[in-house]
């Protein structure tokens, strides 16, 4: 069965890549890293982290170093948002931004948090959208501000240039960019800003590499290659103003995360194609011309 939102006319979900992506978090309600996490501060994320941890924690006896772990990926986590939120510029309270795959909602509610403008997250997972949007009323109180809609991020239905700037935190590898890239485009204001931050394949090394292959399989996803982004943005009207590399700022975070008792078998090839530079990680900011 198609599944549709809202008027019933619009498909979010529209072929089999689709389905088996939705089905692989739909499938996931009780995802311990992300739930545990975010447990103390309301804030769960579905990204990692481009910083270095407190590696005096692997010294801890247990069960001590586990906690010790796990209080270090939600801090570094958190801390993943502010590359984000630099990137996005002064937003002013008025300013209105789209989360493209929204997650549980931890990044909507820090950029809610920082700017103080109306964040609208998309995503296709209805689970997702409940616990975001009990978050939003019950822990943070921003209902008001911050709202979730079940939809396609590549088709999303909503107005177009009625938002100032859109976003995606490593959720472009469950889309087709230059669809998607059409759409942010069709959706930002003159001027508007898309700041996306993801790992990608380095298709200038190889366009054969193993841990992408293994990434793929483990989250049903298609990672986007590094030419495919810029292809994308160039073909819709969105032009890179900056571009960060921090491939190597990325790799700790593995290196934490491969000592959890809740490791769950895709940190080796995380950290093998990041040490090879066939996975980077990227942010890439880019303004929409007019």
């Amino acid at each position: 069965m198609t599944v549709t939102h809202d008027n019933a006319t619009r498909p979010v979900i529209r072929s089999e890549f689709e389905r088996r992506a939705q089905a692989h978090y739909e499938t996931k309600t009780e995802d311990p890293i992300n739930l545990l996490l975010g447990e103390e501060d309301g804030l769960y994320h579905h990204h990692y982290a481009v910083t270095d941890f407190d590696r005096s924690v692997l010294e801890l006896p247990e069960p001590e170093r586990q906690a010790a772990l796990l209080a270090e990926m939600g801090r570094i986590e958190n801390e993943q948002v502010d590359i984000l939120l630099k990137g996005l510029g002064d937003l002013p309270p008025t300013a209105r931004v789209m989360d493209g795959g929204s997650g549980r909602g931890g990044s909507a509610f820090l950029v809610n948090r920082k700017f103080g403008c109306e964040v609208v997250g998309i995503n296709f997972c209805k689970h997702h959208i409940e616990f975001s949007e009990r978050l939003a009323a019950e822990k943070h109180g921003v209902a008001d501000k911050v709202t979730f809609k079940f939809a396609n991020m590549c088709d999303t239905g909503l107005p177009a240039g009625s938002f100032d700037a859109v976003y995606t935190n490593e959720t472009d590898m469950y889309i087709d960019v230059y669809e998607a890239y059409a759409e942010f485009s069709r959706l930002l204001r003159p001027g508007g800003r898309y700041v996306c931050v993801t790992w990608c394949a380095n298709d200038s090394l190889t366009t054969d590499s193993q841990a992408v292959r293994d990434i793929d399989k483990h989250y049903d996803c298609r990672i986007t290659s590094r030419s495919d982004h810029f292809k994308a943005l160039a073909a819709n009207g969105l032009v890179p103003t900056q571009v960060w590399e921090l491939t190597e700022e990325a790799i700790p975070y593995w290196e934490l995360r491969i000592h959890l008792d809740l490791a769950t078998g895709v940190e080796q090839p995380f950290l093998d194609g990041h040490r090879g530079n066939e996975l980077q990680y990227l942010v890439i900011i880019a303004d929409k011309v007019v």
